[in-house]
């Protein structure tokens, strides 16, 4: 197996474009956000937390609204990171890609799980494989079909359809600007894509 890499490849910047500012000019609310991030499992603020927070008038609302879908969100976490790896393979962005793995990882999902939301293999669960083709879907023609969505309505609510199309039109918007800004995977994720991909098959990412 070859290294789990969209048909067209990652989209990367010859250079990063934007970087995060030293931790002095990030300020004593954006530190307070670092705090959180530690409780959420992470040592660090990820990347693109502080270079969104170069613009901070924007930056604090996209947060609380970011924040309602993930971790906040009412999709099960499995389901939402399954949406959000699917989103991230779609568009190429190799940044949120490999951040969603490690988030999606220790949400619970499996290896197997991974692998079906880059399309090497199909999901044998039909909720994950709906997901899939909303995202797919939506990433491609911008609608979701009758036919997906009345499949859809099975499962979730009319609140829960609206999280769902907002979910991946948020990382749509996310990752066009991780792959503008040329953002590089920050190295302790890129030891978790090198481990899952050691386990697929003893080849580094």
């Amino acid at each position: 197996m070859t290294a789990l890499t969209p048909a067209q490849g990652w989209i990367e910047t010859a250079t990063p474009r934007l970087s995060a500012p030293p931790a002095k000019q990030r300020g004593l609310l954006f530190r307070g956000v670092s705090r959180l991030s530690r409780t959420l499992g992470r040592n660090d603020v990820p990347d693109v937390i502080s270079v969104l927070h170069i613009n901070p008038r924007l930056f604090w609302a996209w947060l609380f609204f970011a924040s309602r879908m993930m971790p906040y969100g009412r999709l099960p976490p499995r389901q939402r990171e399954m949406l959000i790896l699917r989103t991230a393979w779609n568009c190429r962005s190799r940044y949120e890609w490999g951040q969603h793995v490690e988030i999606g990882l220790r949400a619970g999902l499996s290896d197997d799980d991974i692998l079906c939301a880059s399309g090497r293999i199909k999901t044998r669960n039909p909720v994950y494989a709906l997901l899939i083709q909303a995202c797919d879907e939506l990433c491609q023609q911008h609608v979701i079909s009758d036919a997906t969505w009345n499949a859809l309505c099975a499962h979730y609510s009319k609140p829960r359809l609206i999280e769902i199309t907002m979910l991946v039109g948020h990382y749509v918007m996310i990752a066009a600007f991780l792959n503008s800004a040329g953002l590089r995977l920050e190295a302790p994720l890129e030891e978790v894509l090198n481990a899952l991909h050691q386990r697929l098959d003893g080849s580094p990412c």
